[in-house]
C-alpha cells in the first residue's frame, strides 16, 4: 500500500510502498504527482533501477530533456544522465552538478522544466558521515511572504532567463574543464522569458520563479533597478526558513518540483570521494494541461484505480 509520510519540515516527504522497477498503476501515479504539490520533494527509498525503468517512470509525467552534449549518458539511451566526478581512463563518465549554486533546472527553455527525477548509485562518505546533500527552497512559501507591494510592482513582470549565465559561472571555478558554450550549443539553449510569479498548476498557488542560477533581467525595469530587483528576490527566497536539505542513501530515487522549488548540490565531497547519479529532466509539456492534473485527482478519488498505461 503506497503511504506518503511528510517530513515535518518546508518541504519534502517519503513515499512507500512503490517499486519503482515495475510500471506504476494510474491510482498510484496520481498518488505521487498530488504529493508532488504538496511537499515539492519527495524521496523513494531502497531501489532498484534500470536505466530503462528511471526513463520509463520519468516520461509518465512529460517530455524528457537529453543532454546538451551528447555525451554523459546512458549508452544508447539520451533521456538518463549521468552525473558524476568518477574518471574512467583520465576522462569522466557523467557531468558533476556540485558547487552550481541555487538554481531551478531549465528554466532557460521557452518550455520550462517540470522535475528531475536523480537516482542515487553511489554516494560519498567520510568518517561515516554522508557527503553531497542537495538542498532545496520552497519558492511557493518564499512568494507568500513577500511585501505586498513586491507582489503589486511585480504581478505582471517578466524575467528572462539565460543557461549561458550558468554555465559560464560553471566554467569558471577552478579545476573546470568545461568549455565555452560554441554557437550551435547558444542556439540550442537560447534566452527565454518568462513571468516572475507563476501559478502552480498542481497546488494553484503562486510561486516566486526567478532564480538565482539563469535569471538575467527583470524586463520591465531598467538595469540598475533590474540588478536591485533581483538582489533583492534572490536573497528573499534563500533565507534559511525557506530551506531544506535532503541527505542522500544508495538506493534513493527523489523526485522533485522545479516550479516549486530551487535546489543546489553541496560541493562537499572530493574528487576521490565517489559521487554517481542517474538523472532524468522532466519538461513542463503535460503538467499545464487542466486535463492532466484533473485525471490524476479522477483516479485517487476512484476506489481501486487502474493498470498502468
Amino acid at each position: 500500500m503506497t503511504a506518503i509520510e511528510p517530513t515535518g519540515q518546508v518541504l519534502g516527504a517519503t513515499v512507500s510502498g512503490i517499486d519503482l522497477s515495475r510500471p506504476v498503476s494510474d491510482r498510484d501515479f496520481a498518488t505521487i504527482l498530488l504529493a508532488l504539490g504538496r511537499h515539492g520533494v519527495l524521496r523513494f527509498p531502497a531501489q532498484r533501477l534500470e536505466a530503462a525503468a528511471l526513463r520509463d517512470f520519468s516520461r509518465r509525467f512529460g517530455r524528457i530533456q537529453a543532454t546538451l552534449t551528447g555525451r554523459h549518458h546512458e549508452p544508447g539511451m539520451p533521456e538518463v544522465g549521468i552525473l558524476s566526478n568518477i574518471l574512467e581512463n583520465g576522462e569522466p563518465i557523467g557531468i558533476t552538478d556540485a558547487g552550481q549554486d541555487w538554481h531551478t533546472d531549465m528554466s532557460y527553455n521557452e518550455t520550462i522544466g517540470f522535475l528531475n527525477v536523480l537516482y542515487a548509485v553511489q554516494v560519498p562518505r567520510r568518517d561515516g558521515q554522508v557527503l553531497g546533500a542537495t538542498a532545496f527552497v520552497n519558492t511557493q512559501a518564499a512568494y507568500e511572504d513577500l511585501a505586498p507591494e513586491v507582489k503589486a510592482r511585480l504581478s505582471d513582470a517578466t524575467a528572462t532567463h539565460d543557461f549561458n549565465k550558468f554555465w559560464e559561472n560553471m566554467r569558471v571555478r577552478p579545476g573546470s574543464l568545461r568549455a565555452p558554450l560554441s554557437e550551435e550549443q547558444r542556439r540550442r539553449r537560447p534566452p527565454s522569458v518568462h513571468p516572475v510569479f507563476l501559478t502552480h498548476p498542481i497546488t494553484g498557488r503562486t510561486v516566486l520563479y526567478c532564480n538565482p542560477g539563469y535569471a538575467i533581467r527583470i524586463n520591465e525595469l531598467d538595469q540598475a533597478e533590474s540588478d536591485r530587483v533581483l538582489a533583492m528576490l534572490f536573497a528573499h527566497q534563500l533565507q534559511p526558513k525557506y530551506q531544506y536539505v535532503h541527505r542522500w542513501t544508495e538506493g534513493d530515487v527523489l523526485v522533485w518540483d522545479h516550479i516549486g522549488t530551487l535546489h543546489n548540490a553541496i560541493a562537499d565531497y572530493r574528487p576521490d570521494e565517489h559521487r554517481l547519479m542517474k538523472r532524468c529532466q522532466v519538461m513542463a509539456d503535460r503538467i499545464f494541461e487542466p486535463a492532466f492534473v484533473r485525471e490524476a485527482l479522477s483516479a485517487v478519488s476512484s476506489p481501486a484505480g487502474t493498470p498502468a498505461r
